[in-house]
């Protein structure tokens, strides 16, 4: 077993050999110093006993040469905002080189120095800086420390709504027998006063009134044994600048509905976090006196970096990984605090649309990319399958909508194509199996200029054949109506989605719904 040492304190003697007979090597020879030789790769990063991480890992290449780097190889913990080594000397531990690849540090769970939600990377020192030699890993089963275990809450239907906050509206909800419902969580509602909540040291604030509305709303639906999911929205709050990505400003409403969670700053990450847990904690349990939530949405439509996800106009890459480290702290704080809760990750239904001015993105080239930075958790996917003009609620006739791989759009015109590349071994989730898909948010309007306006029959006709077609795909695990009841401000777009009218009255739509199993 190889020697493990934690600490920079303990090898500062060490260091300072090193740094001496690193200056002198150097001032001996006037050739360039050669890169690393050796390349550390972490095979496992996991809670082991309940209070420590355990890396173990394997090297590769040759030993650096001697006159220009040490003995020894360092383990640097890395904060979500932190991306390289520049200026740090704050190792957690180091072996000498030729030991067996393997580290135990302390987990901290529930302190200010958490590693729950840190990674690691291996380097090496040449007397001067530290050099990265390793993939970096993260802490693999976050779950193994959740402190509730409630088995997951799984739904007798697929059938599900979105539906709006009212007491009118949960009542016909239950009416409906959906199974699945839907609530909207934005920032900028929940934050406030009221409501102080203590962590990691600091005090937060959420607004009283408001949580109020959303524990009745939530409880009520878990106690009539619906399975409730939760999208989780950033919306602007002028006091809270800190949970915008830096730069950002706010932005007119005709350009910026939502914004992108960011973990950049460190104060953005440890105010991401502390709402992250609130929320999962408040919401993690069967016997919560405010209800549970066992699906945990990031964001909503992040292919639309503009309209939804708005975080500054860049490349695909940068984008991805700036998404990738914030949903990896909201994992881990909900899989941290409810083991079996699900978090997805959503998308609009563009499939293949390529980049469009640095702010949209295709979902496709979006999974790809998300998947290789998040392969290790066992995120899902919440679609969004409407038809691909919201005018017109037939969507088997969809031009852009084709019965091939590359596609511009998926819906439920060829939703296989979705669940077959889903299928695909890479993109399986650490447990071998296809990862949770649900339909998170489709409807289909009452009011189409392609149908001569007023098609109250038509809609419910749609209705039925895309939940028929969820129904029979047996990745989809959810399919979720949106809405209730129309909104008054979308009319003017024929956005008429609800199964009820503005003035309380059912459609067609609302008996069918009721009727479909």
């Amino acid at each position: 077993m190889a020697a493990v040492f934690a600490g920079a304190g303990s090898v500062t003697a060490m260091a300072e050999t090193a740094d001496t007979a690193a200056a002198e090597t150097q001032a001996e020879s006037q050739a360039a110093k050669p890169a690393p030789a050796e390349f550390a790769h972490i095979t496992s990063c996991e809670v082991t006993g309940g209070n420590q991480v355990s890396i173990k890992g394997q090297m590769e290449g040759s030993w650096s040469d001697p006159a220009y780097y040490d003995n020894y190889l360092y383990l640097f913990e890395m904060k979500p905002y932190q991306r390289d080594l520049k200026g740090r000397t704050d190792y957690a531990a180091w072996i000498t080189k030729g030991d067996e690849l393997s580290f135990q540090l302390p987990l901290n769970h529930g302190t200010q120095e958490d590693r729950l939600y840190s990674s690691f990377v291996v380097a090496v020192y040449d007397g001067s800086e530290y050099t990265i030699v390793s993939n970096e890993a993260y802490v693999a089963n976050p779950e193994s420390v959740a402190k509730y275990t409630d088995p997951y809450k799984t739904a007798q239907t697929k059938k599900g709504l979105l539906i709006q906050t009212t007491p009118a509206m949960l009542s016909d909800a239950f009416s409906l027998g959906v199974n699945h419902v839907i609530v909207n969580i934005p920032f900028n509602h929940i934050l406030g006063s009221g409501i102080d909540y203590e962590y990691d040291g600091k005090t937060y604030h959420f607004n009283k009134d408001v949580l109020a509305v959303y524990d009745d709303t939530i409880k009520r639906m878990s106690e009539k044994d619906m399975t409730v999911t939760a999208v989780i929205l950033n919306g602007w709050n002028d006091s809270t600048p800190q949970l915008y990505y830096p730069g950002v400003t706010k932005q007119p409403a005709s350009v910026a509905n939502y914004y992108g969670f960011h973990v950049a700053t460190e104060e953005g990450y440890e105010s991401l976090r502390a709402i992250a847990a609130f929320l999962a904690d408040r919401y993690g349990r069967k016997s919560s006196p405010y209800g549970r939530v066992s699906n945990w949405v990031i964001g909503n439509e992040i292919n639309d970096g503009q309209a939804w996800n708005y975080i500054g106009q860049m490349d695909i890459d940068t984008y991805c990984s700036n998404y990738a480290t914030g949903f990896r702290t909201w994992y881990d704080t909900i899989k941290g605090s409810n083991k079996l809760a699900n978090v997805y990750i959503p998308f609009d239904f563009r499939w293949n649309c390529g980049q469009v001015e640095g702010f949209k993105y295709g979902a496709m080239d979006m999974i790809q990319r998300l998947n290789s930075r998040l392969k290790d958790t066992d995120y899902g996917i919440a679609w969004h399958a409407y038809p691909e003009t919201f005018e017109d609620p037939v969507f088997s006739d969809d031009k852009y909508t084709l019965e091939k791989a590359d596609t511009y759009i998926i819906n439920l015109k060829n939703l296989h194509i979705l669940t077959d590349y889903m299928q695909q071994a890479d993109m399986l989730s650490p447990s071998g199996k296809v990862r949770h898909l649900i339909l998170s948010e489709q409807g289909f309007t009452s009011d189409s200029p392609v149908h001569g306006g007023q098609c109250l029959d038509l809609q419910a006709q749609c209705i039925k054949e895309a939940y028929e077609t969820a129904k029979a795909n047996p990745y989809v695990e959810a399919f979720l109506l949106n809405r209730m009841k129309d909104e008054q401000g979308l009319l003017g777009a024929h956005y008429a989605f609800g199964l009820i009218d503005v003035n309380g009255n059912k459609k067609p739509s609302f008996e069918v719904y009721k009727t479909l199993q």
